[in-house]
């Protein structure tokens, strides 16, 4: 078929050719001002994402035997270490051998030394740590890895971190000090949280160096010669909070636990936005098998002393998120007649986000009731260690000159990939291709079928331009807004969408107009008016994590759209989108829609998801955080994308020389499916 005989082809090339000098052009600012109106409320989109996310975070039901819920921790432990944490590449980290290299020995104080070590989370990937040693030790001892939180260039190196250490080391505990990725010495671009998900986009967790670093620390207290397995400690602030109810609960060589200020429910999570958190905290699906309820009573029967702030100015108060951590767990803790194992700790001096004194004089007492039971001589009184301070400088651990993070793990998956990269020839193999990529496609992004109830927001004419501000309801869950714009003689629909909101489409809608286009420019999930708040992004890794994908949820949302566009005018759509986020919801849109969706015009369309990672984009980075759908590169590319919906057109708009190279081979497949058309002329 050639394009003279295509009709929709023609109707598509010529959007990007008609002439605009008509009057809708003249009238850019009078479009622009429509397009800005307001169609629902401010608060709509948060309070829809809210729900959803909320309903959907699993609940710990109830149990009435102590083999009944052991059974139950036990599966929930095994499908969160094999469905969330080592997915992809990271099987393979899972299982390397631990490489652990111990450094000098640095004078410490009375009683103690500090033994600078590093040691492999994966492959090519170090951790630099300190052991705070006691002097003359004789038999087994208590065993206690410190984990900081977002410390910022300081890491390992601060004060109330140093200063729980060495009292750890003054009571006889070997106290081991990692530092956290993405901190202190481990303080690097490519280490930052929000790159991790560079790793999902490729199929690989994300989530998986972090909690290596953690088990690798355990495997290197429990290599001590006298270090105790049966006291076995893990406590941090913040960011260490949440890295110690992580690895306490999916690791059960942990014996006691102190996290303090870092955590909460997933459903707190949603409305307390505070709380939200880093890409680590909330990984992608970890919500599909347990919340954080589900974390704090996989502790049982080990002991654990809970601890947060009244006041606390950045998260996590005591007030809203102890109680349903402290009530879930406490339900499984009296299964065991264990309740004196499980206790909880409220700071009110400071009472901010703090690990201060008074903090770590709950966790002397609970190491001293739980290590040291019935030895009087205990004493749970802070040791003023304040000279015994060391510096950063003094502090640092001598690393590789070359080491893996996020970024550099990405890279190297990412050249290998999608898995299957060539287009099959012979038409026959192509049909055949389209049927199981599509399928394989939807695995990924996880499409929605949105049924559409249509409401007429308000209508207005302006000279001979209609328009009508419309709410699309989605299955009574989201709601989309947008603006149907048609003059006199329209005879084809454009569905418009941009990465900076309907509001900024007005040439381009002054163009289709003109064109014979009746437009309706819509803002799906996290664009324009749909956006939650300053807080989308986060919102986006919730989505995620209890097991959407936000680019599916968008695609989906423009599909439906369309099917409802297609119906109401009887003839299927084009979709115009412009913006790197957009374009890539899109294609999804136009591959899960073969019907109501007739081809596609894409403005500054990526060439390539790789250029997400060449460029060491963060989640929360302009590009958007639906780029980073975990697995999508791994399955397909733009390229592949853009096969699926031939021989509808997909024409990428002022194509770059890179989207020139990656996405060549489609004139090629155009062809082969009877059509004459070059996307990237």
């Amino acid at each position: 078929m050639t394009t003279a005989r295509n009709p929709l082809l023609l109707i598509l090339l010529s959007t990007a050719t008609f002439c605009a000098a008509t009057s809708f052009a003249a009238d850019v600012k009078e479009i622009e001002t429509v397009l800005k109106r307001e169609i629902f409320s401010k608060t709509l989109p948060l309070d829809e994402v809210q729900r959803y996310c909320d309903a959907k975070v699993p609940r710990l039901g109830k149990f009435k035997t102590q083999a009944d819920w052991q059974t139950e921790a036990d599966r929930l432990r095994a499908a969160v270490l094999d469905n969330v944490l080592f997915r992809g590449e990271a099987k393979a980290w899972r299982d390397a051998p631990v490489r652990i290299e111990w450094l000098d020995t640095i004078p410490g104080g009375p009683g103690y030394h500090i033994k600078k070590l590093r040691y492999e989370a994966l492959p090519g990937m170090w951790i630099p740590a300190l052991l705070y040693e006691p002097e003359n030790l004789t038999g087994k001892v208590p065993v206690i890895m410190n984990v900081n939180g977002h410390s910022g260039a300081i890491g390992k190196a601060e004060n109330q971190k140093q200063t729980r250490c060495i009292n750890q080391a003054k009571r006889g505990m070997i106290a081991l000090n990692v530092e956290w990725i993405g901190m202190g010495q481990l303080g690097t671009p490519g280490f930052s949280h929000a790159r991790m998900n560079q790793l999902d986009l490729c199929g690989t967790s994300g989530i998986a160096p972090f909690f290596l670093s953690m088990k690798h620390g355990i495997d290197v207290l429990l290599s001590l010669e006298h270090a105790d397995p049966q006291r076995v400690g893990v406590t941090g602030l913040s960011g260490g909070g949440w890295q110690t109810i992580f690895i306490s609960s999916l690791d059960t060589r942990v014996k006691f636990c102190t996290p303090v200020a870092g955590y909460s429910s997933f459903r707190t999570r949603a409305y307390h936005l505070k709380d939200l958190g880093d890409s680590e905290q909330t990984p992608c699906d970890l919500a599909t098998v347990v919340d954080y309820t589900h974390l704090t009573a996989m502790l049982a029967p080990r002991a654990a002393l809970l601890v947060f702030n009244s006041k606390d100015n950045c998260c996590f108060e005591s007030g809203y998120a102890l109680p349903p951590l402290y009530e879930a767990a406490g339900q499984i803790y009296r299964l065991f007649a264990r309740e004196q194992f499980l206790r909880y700790h409220i700071n009110n001096d400071p009472g901010t986000h703090n690990y201060e004194k008074d903090n770590r004089q709950a966790l002397y007492r609970a190491l001293g009731d739980y290590f040291y039971p019935g030895d009087k001589s205990f004493d749970a009184a802070e040791i003023p260690v304040t000279p015994e301070l060391k510096t950063r400088d003094q502090l640092l651990v001598e690393m590789p000159a070359k080491n893996e993070d996020f970024n550099s793990l990405a890279l190297a998956l990412s050249k290998n990939l999608p898995r299957i990269s060539d287009l099959p020839a012979g038409k026959p193999s192509a049909l055949k291709w389209q049927e199981s990529a599509r399928a394989a496609l939807g695995r990924v992004v996880k499409p929605k079928d949105f049924k559409v109830n249509a409401i007429n927001a308000h209508g207005d004419t302006k000279a001979d331009l209609k328009v009508t501000y419309w709410q699309f309801d989605l299955n009574g869950t989201w709601t989309v807004p947008g603006v149907e714009l048609s003059g006199e003689n329209a005879k084809q629909t454009a569905i418009l969408i941009s990465d900076a909101g309907r509001a900024t489409a007005a040439a381009d809608a002054a163009r289709l107009l003109s064109g014979g286009y009746r437009v309706i420019a819509i803002d799906p999930l996290n664009i324009g008016e749909s956006v939650t708040d300053k807080h989308s992004w986060l919102f986006g890794l919730l989505l995620a994590a209890v097991g959407d994908r936000p680019i599916g949820i968008q695609a989906s949302q423009i599909a439906a759209i369309s099917r409802w566009a297609a119906e109401q005018y009887k003839t299927p759509v084009t979709v115009i989108a412009s913006g790197h986020r957009s374009s890539a919801a899109a294609l999804i849109a136009a591959d899960i829609e073969t019907k109501a969706i007739a081809g596609l015009e894409l403005h500054n369309c990526l060439a390539t998801l790789k250029e997400v990672i060449e460029q060491n984009e963060p989640y929360n980075g302009g590009n958007g955080m639906e780029l980073f759908c975990f697995g999508l590169l791994e399955t397909m590319d733009i390229k592949q994308m853009a096969a699926l919906v031939a021989p509808r057109p997909v024409k990428f708009v002022n194509a770059t020389e890179r989207a020139k190279v990656e996405l060549g081979a489609l004139v090629g497949w155009y062809k082969l499916l009877e059509q004459e058309f070059n996307p990237v002329q």
